[in-house]
């Protein structure tokens, strides 16, 4: 990735909905030219998408991270039961004390108890933190 593909990214990231015009006179690149390199970035999985952010009053639900521990000899042994729950939107393999970092966004307060509670029971998970998110900026 060069410093046009940087420089286009961190535009992306200002305004994903600009045209690619409004790209690419900030760029210093013509238009055809980012197509093709935004066109790169998505298919080598640099840019994995896009989304809506929506305001804290516009939100239902709600997300937390739970900061889980197993003592199975791999995070990729564990990992199978959260593909079974639709609510986990991401799992990291993290350093420190933790093994996993692993974000979800339920229906409601008792959903995410229910889904705290499917992990505890796992035989494997010996530990989980829970952080329930109150607001979101960015």
């Amino acid at each position: 990735m060069d410093k046009f593909d940087q420089a286009i990214i961190a535009e992306l990231r200002k305004n994903a909905r600009q045209s690619v015009s409004a790209i690419a006179e900030a760029v210093n690149l013509s238009r055809p030219a980012v197509t093709e390199r935004i066109k790169k970035l998505e298919q080598t999985g640099t840019i994995r998408g896009y989304q809506v952010l929506l305001s804290e009053s516009q939100k239902e639900g709600v997300s937390a991270y739970f900061e889980i521990r197993h003592q199975c000899a791999r995070c990729a042994d564990v990992v199978e039961i959260f593909k079974t729950l639709p609510e986990v939107q991401s799992c990291h393999g993290v350093s420190g004390d933790m093994d996993l970092l692993v974000f979800v966004k339920a229906d409601s307060i008792q959903r995410l108890h229910q889904i705290r509670e499917t992990l505890d029971a796992h035989v494997d998970i010996v530990k989980i933190k829970t952080h329930v998110v109150m607001s979101e900026w960015l």
